[in-house]
């Protein structure tokens, strides 16, 4: 993405300015759409994989300490080591960023799903058990719905860490919003494009935190007539 910015540098250097805005405003969506879109891509492929591995180690006990040891490790690498031992084998890319920012999202998807399958009653089980359910029948018809909840939070989680992390693909020239408070950095510490891009970084993380709290109301409906 091309970060050629036109401005006029304001007396002072507020840390805001509706000319930077008015006159990047293209370079500035720009930016928001990329950095949306590989957010979401993100927690989506990551959710895809270890909501799987979260039942697999429901399933399989002997499973789960590995499941949750390999994912814990992968956490604790640094972003920008992560960054270093992948760019050569998958390019300077999209690709590069999104296997990054899903490797960090598995962890916490994986623990809050699996931690939602552990809390649903042992009881329901044995009465859906009593009424002939099968493990797969279960699963998609009792365990999952009640675990709900926590793979939602595991979800939440996932996508505020996530839209954070996406800025650090500045290092490969992928960072969404975070190109522009890395070129705010680099221009004379441009205070009004550095703290636009981090509002809207802040901003988008909190409007896809409240679209995920939205949509785990609607699929709860059960847990709004507990707290009203």
């Amino acid at each position: 993405m091309s970060l050629q910015l036109s401005y006029r540098a304001a007396p002072g250097n507020p840390w805001f300015s509706w000319q930077y805005v008015r006159d990047n405003s293209d370079t500035i969506l720009a930016a928001l759409r990329e950095h949306t879109w590989l957010a979401v891509r993100a927690v989506l492929i990551a959710a895809v994989v270890a909501l799987p591995l979260a039942v697999a180690a429901y399933w399989f006990r002997s499973l789960a300490g590995p499941v949750l040891a390999v994912s814990g490790v992968l956490y604790t690498i640094p972003s920008l080591a992560l960054f270093a031992f992948l760019g050569p084998t998958l390019g300077i890319g999209a690709v590069t960023v999104l296997t990054v920012v899903v490797l960090y999202a598995l962890l916490v998807i994986v623990r809050n799903a699996l931690a939602g399958l552990h809390q649903v009653p042992p009881d329901v089980l044995e009465a859906a058990e009593g009424m002939g359910y099968g493990r797969w029948a279960r699963l998609f018809r009792i365990e999952l719905p009640l675990a709900l909840p926590g793979i939602l939070t595991g979800l939440r989680l996932a996508t505020v860490s996530t839209v954070a992390l996406v800025t650090v693909g500045v290092v490969i020239g992928r960072g969404g919003l975070g190109q522009l408070i890395f070129a705010g950095f680099q221009n004379n510490f441009y205070k009004a494009e550095i703290m636009t891009g981090t509002v809207l970084c802040v901003l988008l993380a909190l409007v896809l935190d409240l679209v995920l709290a939205g949509v785990g109301r609607l699929l709860t409906p059960w847990l709004r007539g507990r707290s009203s």
